[in-house]
């Protein structure tokens, strides 16, 4: 998987470099949590394509990075897991309006070897087993919470983390015996953890957004970034992690 990556990464540097117009200086990219690995590949595809730009990941929970947008904290790029926080950072007038980049499936994750026999939705009513969700503002915990109300589960909640990916470190180390997290989650896990399908008429369709903002301190290479991550490059990428094309 990650040698079958990073050929699409390559690929993808060798076509860009012939055809996106040279923009240089810091890029700072605030992201979702969700994407960190996806967008490690793209941040190495695009410095490749234009080696002048230094881009400057920050990952967090999508809420909290429309706060310190909000707030004034110097951003280029945002991309978000769903499309309410970018809602709001449009009506603060930060951005003109997102694009929806990729789509995301919600999935039951375990620790490897499932100990605790996790089969579905319905074993989130137990109250003798372990189980993590992201907090409740965070797209994932919200999303989680959705497949749950879908399948008529009253969760016993014991942990509520900051993001997913907190969350899945917490799987993956056997502290909770079960969460949900992101398809692609399980995916980039390398077998960290196992996942358990959530059936399709429960599960939710994360809409990720993408855009640069109105004041971005470098208006050209967030242009430019944005225009990539939406390209046929930017996106072989992203499905190699396992996001849908919208």
């Amino acid at each position: 998987m990650a040698a079958s990556r990073m050929v699409v990464v390559a690929l993808c540097a060798l076509t860009l470099a012939a055809c996106t117009p040279s923009v240089n200086g810091e890029l700072l990219v605030s992201a979702a949590s969700s994407l960190t690995d996806a967008f490690a590949d793209v941040e190495t595809a695009f410095e490749a394509a234009n080696p002048e730009v230094d881009v400057v990941m920050n990952f967090g929970s999508s809420s909290s990075l429309r706060e310190q947008i909000i707030e004034g904290a110097p951003v280029d790029v945002f991309a978000s897991a769903n499309t309410s926080n970018m809602d709001q950072v449009v009506e603060a007038g930060e951005v003109d309006g997102g694009e929806i980049f990729v789509t995301n499936l919600l999935q039951i994750a375990v620790p490897v070897g499932n100990p605790a026999g996790i089969v579905g939705l319905e074993d989130f009513a137990n109250e003798e087993l372990l189980i993590g969700f992201c907090a409740e503002a965070v797209p994932c915990g919200d999303f989680g919470r959705q497949a749950l109300e879908n399948a008529g589960v009253t969760p016993a909640i014991d942990t509520n983390e900051p993001d997913v990916r907190a969350l899945l470190t917490k799987i993956e180390a056997g502290e909770l015996d079960a969460g949900i997290t992101y398809v692609t989650d399980v995916l980039s896990s390398d077998g960290a953890v196992e996942g358990v399908e959530i059936p399709g008429e429960f599960n939710v369709v994360a809409e990720y957004p993408i855009a640069a903002l109105v004041n971005a301190p470098n208006p050209d290479a967030a242009g430019a970034f944005v225009e990539f991550v939406l390209s046929d490059e930017g996106q072989s990428i992203l499905a190699s992690y396992g996001f849908s094309s919208p």
